[in-house]
């Protein structure tokens, strides 16, 4: 992982975000989405900040695993679809910016240890991301997923990428294509989701989890993770993903499914 250096994070402690909360206890390094007023939905600066963690506990020792959790009741609307259209929303994070353009799936691929999602809120469209790039996903029974993006004019490009390494692909593409809301129950079944708990067991099938890892080697599961992470989609598919998601944005029916939902509208599709 290159985003940042180890001489940036080195002060983690001590920078400002204003999108996350992160702490540090026993080996584990907890990452809390914090921007519960707006869905938790992904701000270019939220990503910022969640890369600049991600990248702490890569160069981290003495952190040997990831919990990735989220406040409020939704734990990720996905993009800022605001951000999208070009309005960006000020912040007073002290993050610095990245030495080269993120990609998404670059958070996941280049960590290299145990990254746990606790699910606890509702997932939509980009925050698929998480759950796909995690190594364990344990999640409440009464959550909603959905990936509304055709609705809106948009194609989850990337989403539907990182599904495929976690989820048989016929399910993947119906899922996106048909935009519905899966059961967290066959999310399960199809891999997406590790474990399904009821909501006051969650905590206990993540500690569960960390007990284990703690028993065994860090040095050997990072650089297993790290052969994993070899072994999927390379860096150019994604930035081709990226792109076709920015055409798919600039499209008409983009544009009038981005309009469309901010008026609170049924969209009118030309299909171009």
């Amino acid at each position: 992982m290159n985003i940042y250096t180890q001489e940036h994070i080195s002060n983690l402690h001590k920078e400002h975000f204003a999108f996350l909360e992160v702490e540090e206890n026993e080996n584990v390094l907890t990452i809390r989405l914090a921007r519960e007023n707006r869905k938790n939905a992904l701000h270019p600066q939220m990503l910022n900040e969640i890369a600049f963690a991600m990248q702490y506990a890569y160069f981290t020792k003495s952190i040997w695993a990831v919990v990735l959790e989220a406040k409020g009741n939704i734990f990720c609307a996905g993009g800022d679809l605001k951000a999208m259209a070009g309005i960006i929303e000020p912040h007073d994070s002290t993050i610095p910016e990245p030495k080269k353009p993120l990609l998404f799936h670059d958070l996941f691929s280049t960590l290299h240890k145990p990254l746990i999602a606790k699910v606890t809120g509702d997932v939509y469209a980009g925050g698929f991301m998480f759950l796909a790039g995690a190594t364990f996903v344990i999640a409440s029974d009464n959550i909603k997923l959905a990936l509304p993006e055709v609705k809106r004019g948009i194609f989850p490009m990337q989403v539907m990428a990182a599904l495929l390494n976690v989820m048989p692909a016929r399910k993947v593409i119906d899922w996106c294509v048909r935009g519905y809301q899966l059961p967290v129950q066959k999310a399960f079944e199809y891999g997406l989701v590790t474990e399904v708990c009821k909501p006051n067991m969650v905590d206990t099938a993540i500690q569960n989890i960390l007990n284990e890892l703690r028993q065994n080697s860090p040095t050997a599961i990072r650089l297993g993770l790290e052969a994993y992470a070899h072994i999927r989609p390379s860096q150019s598919e994604h930035e081709y993903l990226v792109e076709m998601l920015k055409k798919t944005i600039e499209s008409k029916d983009g544009v009038e499914g981005l309009k469309a939902f901010r008026e609170k509208r049924k969209p009118v599709w030309k299909g171009e």
